[in-house]
């Protein structure tokens, strides 16, 4: 199987180095059009040799041709590749906001899937929600699946418009986590710890309540109850949050960034 990556920002050099790490993909097989010369060592082993900065015609000789580019700039980039495109490839979008029937209208094809990845995905522990058109077969579905779970895990919805959603939800998530980490790490220091004792307190509790969680069937609630004992001291704590109405402020706070996602898909 052969890939072609059009971009080689954040994501594109993502996936590349995802593809080869887990040898799902042989670094031979996949090509990259790129705006500006690579260098070597972000080559990833790929030859430079695969690397174009001017559409070539081994595009055509690939299966899978993932879209990488930013949502601006897909109609011009579309424009160069028309004539090298067909219909047996593989369209893998990770383009926010651009919908499947865009795609397709653009294009000219109709084997789409649209995805949205988190920023994770650097580091192989990505949460990546997916939707595919309807000419996409369970084959080339289990494929493509296969491809983004070189970065993490993944989620297929048949509903495109839950793409948005998860953007919401686990591409916009982890800011939510980081402003989170960031009060508490603040309050830390407020409390007497050094920053860098305030954030080795809050990053190794984040780590360590997270693991917990992954390897127990409890649930988030079964949690709360162990680790706050009547009238003690977490107690006190979830008092405040509930007086705050945080859960209803955190609920408003991701829907909002759900709707800013839909009119960015407009």
């Amino acid at each position: 199987m052969k890939i072609t990556i059009i971009g080689y920002g954040n994501m594109g050099k993502t996936y590349a180095g995802s593809f080869i790490n887990s040898r799902f993909i042989k670094a031979d097989d996949i090509f990259v059009l790129t705006r500006s010369v690579v260098q070597e060592k972000e080559a990833f082993g790929i030859p430079l040799t695969n690397f174009y900065t001017e559409p070539d015609s081994k595009l055509s000789e690939t299966d899978i041709v993932i879209l990488a580019v930013k949502p601006q700039d897909f109609k011009a980039v579309s424009e160069n590749l028309k004539t090298l495109l067909n219909e047996k490839h593989i369209l893998l979008s990770v383009m926010a906001g651009v919908t499947i029937a865009t795609i397709e209208k653009v294009t000219g094809l109709s084997k789409i899937v649209r995805s949205m990845p988190n920023i994770a995905t650097q580091i192989g522990m990505g949460m990546t929600v997916f939707s595919a058109s309807s000419e996409i077969d369970r084959k080339e579905l289990f494929i493509v699946q296969n491809l983004i779970n070189t970065t993490g895990k993944s989620v297929y919805v048949e509903d495109e418009k839950l793409i948005d959603a998860a953007t919401a939800v686990s591409g916009s998530g982890p800011a939510y986590v980081f402003f989170f980490m960031k009060s508490m790490i603040d309050a830390a220091q407020h409390l007497g710890f050094t920053q860098s004792e305030a954030e080795l307190l809050v990053n190794q509790t984040f780590s360590g309540a997270i693991n917990l969680q992954n390897g127990s069937s409890l649930s988030n609630e079964e949690w709360i109850t162990k680790v706050a004992s009547k009238g003690g001291t977490t107690e006190k704590a979830l008092e405040i949050f509930d007086v705050s109405d945080t859960k209803t402020v955190i609920g408003k706070a991701v829907l909002a960034a759900n709707e800013r996602a839909l009119e960015l898909g407009m």
